[in-house]
């Protein structure tokens, strides 16, 4: 990319290219750009990392669309995404995806540019104090001096340093780079820029920094386990529950609900005075979050917890939590009656949701009253109204280990963990704060780092009409880039019934519960879907819904389902 002929030399382009430049050979693959003057020439630089093909580029209109979009990257990554934005508000709206990440441990770098330091404070337009903005849930956090031109050098080891913060350490988080730039904000890119980069300082720096592994805690034989698995746990849980010979509890945005060890109608096992009551030891992986069963436990002085550490906030309920940054099982005879009296429970909690199987001979018939029955039997099932159980279980159903599946903090999540069975499927949710900020934008992330990734599978997020209302802003993308393979469910009841089983409902009036706490809707979500260039399909019928969710699907989706209040 060439700048035209006779533009000034820039010390904010040549910092923006070495920094950009040293992110990218350490490993960062995905840019989020919100467009500003401030920021131009780190989305100048972006832009030429784009041509030449060594990162891809998200261009997002709204900040906060963009910090969630790269929070999505991340979470399926666990490489993160560089978010870039210009001074002022911009800068704020970054602050609910900082928590989010910050919360529940996923890798996010942020670039904001500013206005240089003799600038702050003094009325300056579009300035506020930048530095520090995202307190304690930046793990890192720079306030970078002004380019001076030949000051390079500099800009390398800053992006070594919060590429290392972000993501090297047992424990992933939030790097904030505040770059202050002055006039000319653009100019033309260096020459070795242009011709590729690559920077191997980067590389050496980062590498003194990464700390060795951390020494697991051993967990020992003989107290009665089980294994809490919440949302980030993954295939660790699992891991540990079967080399333990311990149940596992895991919640259905942990990833973790597959393998023998899995506990069916886990919240009635936890209430269970001979189960969860008999517990001595929990091992904690993940942030549980969806049930009170769990959090009572994990509450309890009793029973001896010891969480592995993935999130920037540590774990501790019970105020005697062990914290633990790896773990490993000493070898030694499981307690076997423990683990029977689990799976026992289990098998008699398991939840069938499917439709019973057609009745093959009675459709093959020649006897026209049982052909007769058996098609009116199956003409009923695929008919059937879909409920919240109905709605999750199919979703499920569709769901295989190739796709991605996100979780809004909905009514619908929590309906999810209560009924669906175990399955090895990679299951994202943003549960380190339960907000319902950027659901959309976190999915779409997801998605672009699953196509970016060459895989075939598809990214599916299901949340309830006003998690959707809420981020329907994320719906806007860029004619320029490529439409991921998405499909938004949304389970529109018209409004916010997951306050039915809050103790605002038996405080409220009428009245009041539905001014302030259902805020009832009537948005016409066909018409949003067709504004923004998204496909949509309405699924009021089992039938319909497995057909929209087993159709092909080369493009962003939403499937409409309404749903009874």
């Amino acid at each position: 990319m060439t700048a035209p002929e006779g533009a000034p030399a820039s010390p904010a382009s040549a910092a923006a290219a070495a920094l950009l430049d040293a992110l990218v050979t350490l490993g960062v693959r995905h840019l989020v750009v919100s467009p500003g003057s401030r920021s131009q020439a780190l989305a100048l630089a972006a832009a030429e990392l784009e041509r030449q093909g060594r990162a891809s580029l998200h261009v997002r209109i709204d900040e906060r669309s963009a910090g969630f979009t790269a929070l999505g990257i991340g979470r399926e990554t666990r490489v993160p995404a560089a978010v870039i934005c210009t001074s002022g508000t911009a800068v704020a709206n970054l602050l609910p995806a900082a928590l989010e990440a910050h919360h529940s441990g996923i890798p996010l770098l942020l670039l904001t540019a500013d206005r240089p330091p003799e600038l702050r404070g003094v009325g300056a337009n579009q300035t506020t104090a930048q530095p520090g903005i995202f307190g304690e849930a930046a793990r890192f956090a720079v306030d970078a001096p002004v380019p001076a031109g030949g000051d390079e050098g500099a800009f390398v080891e800053l992006a070594a340093r919060a590429f290392v913060a972000a993501a090297g350490e047992s424990v992933q988080g939030v790097a904030h780079l505040n770059l202050p730039f002055v006039e000319p904000l653009a100019g033309p890119l260096p020459e070795w820029f242009a011709d590729g980069g690559g920077n191997a300082e980067a590389l050496r720096i980062a590498r003194a920094l990464i700390p060795d592994p951390p020494a697991p805690v051993t967990l020992e034989q003989g107290p009665r386990t089980i294994v809490v698995a919440g949302e980030g746990a993954g295939e660790d849980a699992e891991l540990i529950a079967r080399q333990g010979g311990w149940p596992l509890v895991a919640e259905i945005v942990s990833g973790a609900r597959f393998g023998r060890r899995v506990v069916q109608g886990a919240r009635a096992a936890l209430a269970d005075p001979s189960l969860g009551g008999r517990v001595e030891r929990a091992v904690v992986v993940g942030h549980p979050t969806l049930t009170r069963e769990a959090t009572g436990l994990l509450s309890r002085p009793d029973v001896e917890v010891v969480a592995l550490r993935g999130t920037g906030v540590a774990f501790d309920l019970n105020g005697a939590t062990r914290q633990a940054d790896a773990v490993a099982v000493a070898t030694g005879e499981p307690d076997r009656a423990w683990l029977q009296a689990w799976a026992a429970f289990s098998r008699a909690h398991t939840t069938d949701l499917d439709t019973p199987a057609p009745d093959i001979a009675g459709l093959a018939s020649y006897e026209p009253r049982e052909r007769l029955g058996a098609v009116r039997a199956e003409l009923a099932a695929v008919r059937t109204p879909l409920d919240r159980a109905q709605l999750v279980a199919g979703l499920w159903r569709a769901t295989w280990p190739h796709d991605r599946l996100v979780f809004g903090s909905s009514r619908l999540v929590r309906v999810a963990d209560d009924v669906l069975s175990g399955k090895r499927v990679r299951v994202h949710a943003n549960r380190g704060l339960a907000g319902i900020d950027g659901t959309i934008a976190t999915g779409l992330g997801v998605a672009l780092a699953l196509a970016a990734g060459g895989g075939p599978g598809v990214t599916r997020v299901l949340l309830g009409d006003l998690a959707f209302l809420h981020d329907v802003g994320s719906l806007l993308l860029p004619d320029a880039e490529a439409r991921p393979r998405i499909q938004v469910v949304v389970g529109n009841d018209g409004g916010g019934t997951i306050f039915d089983g809050l103790e605002v409902a038996r405080a409220a009036g009428a009245d009041a519960m539905t001014r302030v706490q259902y805020t009832p809707q009537s948005a016409d979500i066909a018409q949003l879907a067709g504004a923004y260039g998204w496909g949509h399909v309405v699924a009021t019928t089992r039938s319909a819904l497995d057909q929209a969710l087993t159709a092909p699907v080369d493009g962003p989706q939403i499937v409409e389902v309404p749903l009874p209040r």
